[in-house]
């Protein structure tokens, strides 16, 4: 198929080129690169919310949902000069510097690049060691499906509640559920961790049938994986309102707790989507009002302070357990 005429859309201050803006990018349904491009300034007003002054790492499908995706974690070259970055550390200590979008006009710019994700760090430009966002990632496992997600992710919002503290419930675009707790940025990465271990026990022994903190795919089980390391330094989810890499083009969309057992996640894509913000406006609006301590949780996880793994390409943390499955595991002579 030849390339179609290049746009330039004109975004706040900023003229945007878009190249080839009819490439198809969504063959399933005939979504095109120009689309997304729309898309995204649809939504840019709430996007915005959730990713200014965030590190934010782009996941890039150049040749379509078909093709190969991958994560662009440093300014890609010949951005234009006005695409701001913020400094970060990876795991390793090597610093890099990450996109850290402000206007809508930088939305556009990474959508024409073929990113269909923003992936943000959980911490502000001015201070990247401590996030100011506590994130459960509920992770349905074969054989459970987002109904059952949308349980555990009721009896989260019960420990929430009697914690004094608001959760945020968003789909993941596929059939996860991803919970926000905006928390006071006064502890580390480790720390945060170390809140979410303690949480998702805590979830986990209310609902041991549903859910389950076991970091090893062999024991899951047909539960609902609490992925707690997501919370680890240089790990991210896909933010709100992101385009996610699914046949239909989902969405990953903030919902209220009122609606999250009534909406299906395939019916968020980048068609709904923006008439859904218009009728309903954002349903997290309210996230930055009010943030919370993490020291109730902290001293749960001090009551139970089993260390877990840490995903495979970390350095080897302090306590953490051998990196190896238990089916694989050395028996004692």
């Amino acid at each position: 198929m030849a390339k179609s005429k290049p746009l330039e859309l004109t975004v706040g201050e900023r003229v945007v080129r878009v190249s080839n803006p009819d490439k198809v990018y969504f063959p399933a349904r005939g979504i095109t690169k120009r689309q997304v491009v729309e898309y995204y300034l649809a939504v840019a007003e709430p996007l915005l919310r959730v990713l200014r002054d965030r590190p934010t790492t782009l996941k890039r499908y150049v040749d379509g949902v078909e093709g190969e995706a991958f994560y662009q974690k440093r300014l890609p070259k010949g951005a234009p000069e006005w695409v701001e970055t913020a400094r970060i550390k990876f795991p390793s200590g090597r610093p890099a510097d990450e996109v850290c979008p402000t206007e809508p006009a930088v939305l556009a710019w990474a959508a024409n690049l073929g990113t269909f994700d923003f992936h943000p760090w959980p911490v502000r430009r001015s201070d990247t060691d401590h996030p100011d966002e506590l994130r459960v990632d509920l992770d349905p496992q074969p054989g459970t499906d987002f109904a059952d997600a949308v349980r555990v992710a009721g009896v989260l919002r019960e420990v929430l509640d009697e914690l004094g503290m608001t959760g945020y419930p968003k789909t993941s675009g596929g059939r996860g559920i991803h919970v926000a707790v905006r928390i006071r940025p006064e502890w580390d990465f480790v720390d945060v961790r170390h809140a979410v271990i303690a949480l998702a026990r805590e979830v986990e022994r209310r609902a041991p049938d549903l859910a389950t903190t076991s970091w090893w795919k062999e024991e899951r089980g047909e539960r609902v994986f609490l992925d707690f390391n997501q919370a680890a330094r240089d790990r991210t989810i896909a933010s709100a309102w992101s385009v996610r890499g699914t046949p239909r083009a989902t969405v990953s969309t903030p919902v209220s707790w009122a609606d999250l057992s009534t909406v299906d996640p395939d019916d968020f894509d980048v068609f709904t989507v923006p008439k859904y913000l218009a009728d309903k406006g954002d349903p997290h609006a309210g996230l930055d009002d009010e943030a919370f301590g993490l020291e109730p949780l902290l001293e749960w996880y001090a009551a139970d302070p089993r260390e877990l793994p840490y995903p495979p390409d970390y350095p080897k943390m302090p306590g953490e357990p051998p990196r190896v499955q238990p089916s694989k595991a050395r028996k004692p002579e």
